[in-house]
């Protein structure tokens, strides 16, 4: 969904006119509060627009949310010297409370659980159609849970609000980790049988049901609740409403958005400059910083890490098959962009050079990289971001399948993903991965979750839940101490505004 932004942004907040003489003390008739708006269905429509339009923003999938998540897993490494302080703290563990990237998501995801709740708390006095009614509570219930999914994997326990806050004194101290969790899943179960399947027109790209039980097994992998995971994730399989496309790029592509295989992504648009408001501010379609900030001929602040680009199978290394999926992924030097009229040089790329099995090759991200349509270093692009998809749920449910001892499904479910047209790797078992045991089938999982869902923000959640359930046998960040790294810091910004936090709130390590 190419959602524009609507223009309003002014829900909850409280606009106090201070003036000597009461004929001055007057209100804007045509100030726009929540008590005047809410009055009909489009109304309710524009009011939900505004959570997706803070998702767009520059604070969340525009720019610093994937920044944060990718900086936080091993499938990254430093571009070179141009990555900035603030992005390299992230990515060697060295962050504090006041890292800008960390406090931006905060703010942002908070911001997006203000407009939910503005939806949520008004929409019953809109004269509207129950069901859009319905419906339009139940996207912001999961954008709500969306964030707070996203606060509590990577915070832990965090200030709970489930209405608007008006004052600075309705503040919230931190809730439990458990207490959060207990809101999303809430959230994400209520809702299901009021999302539809799927969407036409200018709809696509919502909230769906499939979306909210996707998101909602993957909730309950993160707690180590397979038994519900399975029962979520086999709903999103058993609805045939998604399947895989054959072209795996096809995932990261502006002209193939909201394929088969999307379940749930952010909608962009190539129209006008980068948007750098942290809000979302209806100023119009939203662009991306992705393909500038991480491609080869762009900024090329983060590259794919050399551990990365040695998971993929090769013949080089004794595998029966190259997997495709490694030249889909990333550029190399001698690959053609720019619709096929451009050759890839080392001229051409600023900063660190790979090391390979031993040999050095400049690599840089193909995935969401505007370079197979132009040639301009300094490019935003209008690429939907696939937050989740069907190949992820896929391997979701296979994991929850073999923590629950089906081993056989949780091989067919992987055999599956490996089957794509376009990849057709050896289905397993294989020489280097036998999956005649339960070890065998999870390393086979770990495996074919990096390389097929590499530097798409799954990689660290994904380190976090297998370090919790102790399925690592070896630890794959090097920085890591325990009893600090496994959750961020809570923001300085929160510590210095919320009178009911302090530092002995924070989180271990910091």
């Amino acid at each position: 969904m190419k959602i524009k932004a609507s223009k309003w942004a002014t829900f909850g907040l409280l606009v106090a006119l201070g003036c000597s003489s009461k004929d001055l003390d007057k209100v804007n008739p045509n100030l726009v509060t929540n008590e005047t708006f809410f009055k009909d269905g489009p109304e309710l429509v524009t009011a939900v627009n505004s959570t997706y339009a803070l998702l767009q923003s520059f604070s969340l999938v525009a720019r610093e949310y994937w920044f944060l998540h990718d900086l936080r897993s091993d499938d990254m490494a430093s571009g070179g010297g141009q990555l900035e302080t603030p992005r390299n703290q992230l990515l060697t563990g060295v962050h504090d409370p006041a890292n800008f990237v960390m406090n931006v998501v905060w703010g942002g995801l908070y911001r997006t659980i203000h407009r939910a709740n503005t939806v949520i708390q008004n929409a019953p006095r809109a004269q509207a159609d129950d069901a859009l009614r319905r419906r339009v509570v139940a996207e912001a219930k999961f954008v709500r849970a969306f964030a707070y999914f996203e606060l509590v994997s990577m915070w832990g326990g965090v200030p709970l609000y489930r209405e608007v806050v008006n004052t600075t004194g309705e503040t919230q101290p931190r809730a439990t980790a458990d207490a959060v969790y207990q809101l999303v899943i809430d959230d994400l179960t209520a809702i299901q049988n009021d999302l539809p399947a799927s969407y036409t027109g200018s709809d696509v790209g919502r909230a769906t049901r499939g979306a909210a039980q996707a998101l909602l097994g993957k909730v309950y992998l993160q707690r180590g609740n397979h038994a519900q995971a399975k029962v979520e994730f086999d709903k999103v399989i058993n609805s045939n409403t998604y399947r895989l496309v054959n072209n795996y790029l096809d995932n990261f592509l502006e002209e193939t958005e909201n394929n088969p295989e999307s379940v749930f992504e952010v909608g962009f648009s190539k129209i006008g400059d980068f948007n750098w408001s942290t809000d979302g501010d209806g100023l119009g379609n939203e662009t991306t910083a992705r393909s500038q900030e991480y491609a080869a001929v762009g900024w090329r602040n983060l590259i794919p890490s050399n551990s990365l680009l040695e998971e993929f199978e090769k013949t080089s290394q004794g595998d029966a098959k190259t997997d495709p999926r490694y030249f889909d992924s990333f550029y190399f030097v001698g690959d053609m962009y720019n619709n096929g009229t451009r050759r890839l040089d080392s001229a051409s790329i600023q900063g660190n050079i790979s090391v390979i099995h031993g040999q050095r090759r400049l690599a840089s991200w193909r995935k969401y990289s505007a370079m197979y349509k132009t040639a301009d270093t300094y490019y935003t692009s209008g690429i939907n971001f696939r937050l989740i998809r069907y190949a992820d749920v896929l391997l979701m449910s296979a994991e929850a399948e073999a923590l629950l001892g089906n081993l056989q499904v949780a091989v067919q479910r992987m055999n599956q993903v490996r089957a794509r047209a376009s990849v057709a790797m050896p289905p397993y078992p294989t020489a280097k991965f036998p999956v005649g045991s339960r070890a065998e089938v999870l390393r086979a999982l770990f495996h074919e979750r990096r390389v097929e869902l590499s530097g798409e923000q799954t990689r660290n959640r994904d380190i976090l839940r297998w370090r919790a359930q102790r399925l690592f046998t070896a630890e794959p960040l090097s920085y890591f101490q325990a009893n600090r790294h496994e959750l961020l810091p809570l923001p300085q910004e929160e510590l210095d505004n919320n009178d009911k936090i302090d530092q002995s709130n924070q989180n271990p390590g910091y």
